[in-house]
């Protein structure tokens, strides 16, 4: 069955970004998937609820897309979280708006792989430090999905990794929206990138 995606973007310094925004470029070529600059509609940080709300009413997997800044999202993003994600609408007394949704985040991050583990410079995985992220998404009845997450984004491009992660990206959302993914599956994952041939199912 096909899913409609709802892509949250958020970079504050998208002149500076050289991995996330080429991806946030890529996947607004790809059918049912509504991609959203929160930057880009309000710098001033006046979020329209209702209009936010609405949108994550109309879509089935929630997408958020940014930089992994000091181990969290960016400002605005987390402004989002406190705003949208009302009592009574995402969770609490009659807040089951989002109740059997997908979530989940698509990162860039700085460090190289190795660097998020126990013994690595930030002492923790990826998966922990994005804990709260998914503890939201479990509070709200959404279900989580591992990370789309690009690590040593700094140097990706002058790399040459870029472009695959690029078509990796792609090729996930459009399987996603084309319900050609194993959502089960993707759920107990974890890793999306390396078990990315695993989850996508041939076209019927």
């Amino acid at each position: 069955m096909k899913q409609k995606i709802l892509l949250l973007f958020a970079h504050p310094s998208q002149h500076r970004s050289q991995a996330n925004l080429p991806l946030f470029k890529a996947a607004q070529n790809i059918e049912g998937v509504t991609c959203v600059d929160l930057y880009g509609e309000y710098p001033d940080y006046h979020i329209d609820i209702d209009r936010e709300q609405q949108r994550l009413l109309a879509h089935d997997i929630i997408v958020f897309m940014f930089p992994f800044y000091w181990y969290s999202t960016p400002a605005l993003l987390k402004e989002w979280q406190d705003l949208v994600l009302e009592y009574g609408f995402a969770y609490g007394q009659g807040g089951t708006a989002l109740a059997g949704k997908h979530f989940m985040c698509a990162l860039t991050a700085g460090g190289s792989e190795k660097a998020y583990r126990a013994d690595g410079y930030n002492h923790f995985t990826l998966g922990e430090l994005l804990q709260p992220l998914e503890q939201t998404a479990n509070i709200c009845g959404m279900k989580y999905l591992p990370p789309f997450a690009i690590f040593g984004s700094r140097t990706a491009a002058t790399d040459g990794r870029l472009q695959e992660h690029i078509q990796q990206w792609t090729r996930l959302l459009s399987a996603i929206s084309e319900g050609r993914f194993d959502m089960e599956g993707g759920c107990k994952a974890t890793s999306l990138v390396n078990q990315l041939d695993k989850l996508i199912l041939e076209a019927v």
